[in-house]
């Protein structure tokens, strides 16, 4: 896969993080939706910045989709933010795959990216995986102590 193809799975990727938002903005109200606004406006803004870096390498941006496959329609709170937990962990996986270019100033671009999602995800539910993807470290348990 070279730069061109990455950058556009990365803007099919964010056409993707702005349909869910604008439906988790839709269904929710409060600080939810004040934090789904902020996330939504910044996946405008990277889908943009994706378009005039793949035009800028001479490609033809990805166009976006009618609607998406979304693991979960928003009905509630929960649910919403179950769902924008899901599209900042798949931003995360895509600009992984975007860290891997040879230009070392998409690397750059893709580490930011995935920075902030990372902390978006914490921020709709601080209890996330610390490295998503990764199972969970076991609990330490106790060793029994040489008393019995």
């Amino acid at each position: 896969m070279n730069d061109v193809q990455r950058l556009r799975k990365a803007l099919s990727a964010e056409h993707a993080a702005v349909y869910a938002y604008g439906l988790i903005g839709a269904r929710t109200t409060g600080s939810l939706r004040t934090r789904a606004t902020a996330a939504f406006d910044a996946h405008r803004a990277r889908r943009d910045q994706l378009r005039g870096l793949i035009t800028a390498r001479r490609g033809t941006p990805a166009e976006p989709e009618a609607s998406y496959a979304l693991p979960v329609t928003p009905r509630n709170p929960t649910e919403a933010v179950r769902l924008a937990v899901h599209v900042e962990q798949a931003i995360t996986a895509t600009y992984l795959e975007l860290a891997a270019c040879d230009d070392g100033a998409l690397r750059r671009y893709a580490a930011l990216a995935m920075q902030e999602a990372a902390a978006r995800c914490y921020g709709f539910r601080p209890s996330v995986t610390a490295f998503p993807g990764m199972p969970a470290a076991p609990s330490p348990t106790p060793s029994p102590s040489p008393s019995g």
